[in-house]
């Protein structure tokens, strides 16, 4: 099942019995929460009786297991969370994979985790969990590009009667990460900075959250690059290394190297300047010197974005932050 599907089914109070909802997004994981309670429990107060959260830190799974197996007060069907489920320690495999055989239907067993359980860098195995229940019960929840989280953020802030432009969506994401937690909660802000009762964000409310002068510093990095002003924007990163992160600069810079890679190839393959600008969501003024004479070439673009990756990988492998921007700043900057 694929998260989406869960959600719909969640919001008709139709969730299967047993689930298991893993992945590093906790805004997504509390939405689904959120879901399943308003599905289950139409009239708010209910949830007291037949909602009962854990913490996978602090509960095993037995009680977990028994609070599964306990039927409903007065009908109707129980609602049992367990976030951080991936603390759960692995002496409750069995008797979580006992009851995974046969769940109890007038419950909902929503297990939690707020990290990925699949192998990985950090991790060498699959966590217990995966193998303890079987796959239909598993949602691995979705990760998303800039692009994706664009339109999720301007959908789920509409849930909440809030109208965020593409824009100031956009600028979202790029200054605030891919966190989409700290995301809403920067919608939220920016509609409070147009007023308690303003409903639409605009890119004037994003930067009245964030601050137009960090603005103005970071758009100067971006077109001192742009210039291959080498000297100006490496004085500009120096400038905002003291007070921002490097993932936010290097994410903005990133951005802006592929784009102009994706314009110029499209561009030579024959897609006009105003289908690449609706494609790419940029000015077609913006296209037309991307893509010009002094714009680069496509093989130049593809080693800056090469570039842009491998300082990436450096700056995680703990790489000394201004050295390593620095460095990337400078090969942005160059001609050939």
């Amino acid at each position: 099942m694929d998260y989406a599907t869960f959600l719909r089914q969640a919001e008709r109070g139709e969730a299967p019995a047993l689930n298991l909802l893993h992945g590093a997004d906790g805004q997504l994981l509390d939405d689904a929460l959120a879901t399943a309670t308003r599905g289950f429990f139409p009239d708010p107060a209910l949830a007291a009786w037949g909602r009962e959260v854990f913490d996978g830190r602090e509960r095993g799974v037995d009680e977990i297991v028994r609070s599964a197996m306990t039927l409903p007060f007065g009908g109707g069907r129980r609602l049992v969370a367990v976030r951080r489920a991936q603390a759960l320690t692995a002496r409750g495999a069995d008797a979580l994979a006992a009851y995974a055989k046969s769940p109890n239907p007038a419950s909902c067993l929503l297990l939690l985790s707020d990290e990925s359980l699949r192998a990985s860098r950090d991790r060498r195995t699959d966590h217990w969990l995966l193998a303890a229940l079987p796959a239909a019960a598993i949602v691995e929840l979705p990760t998303r590009g800039a692009r994706e989280l664009t339109g999720w953020l301007r959908q789920r802030a509409a849930v909440e009667g809030l109208t965020v432009s593409d824009e100031a969506a956009r600028l979202l994401v790029e200054l605030t990460g891919e966190d989409t937690a700290a995301l809403l909660g920067e919608a939220r802000k920016a509609a409070l900075a147009g007023g308690p009762d303003n409903r639409a964000v605009g890119v004037k409310d994003v930067g009245a959250v964030v601050g137009e002068h960090r603005l103005d510093a970071i758009f100067d990095l971006t077109r001192a690059v742009e210039r291959r002003d080498r000297a100006a924007a490496l004085k500009t990163l120096d400038r905002l290394l003291a007070t921002e992160d490097w993932n936010l600069l290097l994410s903005v810079l990133t951005r802006d190297v592929r784009t102009a890679w994706t314009a110029v190839a499209w561009r030579r393959r024959g897609r006009g300047v105003d289908e690449i600008a609706r494609a790419l969501r940029r000015p077609p003024a913006v296209i037309e010197t991307i893509t010009g004479a002094g714009g680069g070439s496509e093989g130049l673009l593809a080693w800056k974005l090469r570039r842009c990756w491998d300082a990436e990988c450096r700056l995680k492998s703990s790489g000394e932050p201004w050295a390593e921007m620095a460095a990337l700043v400078a090969d942005l900057c160059a001609e050939r």
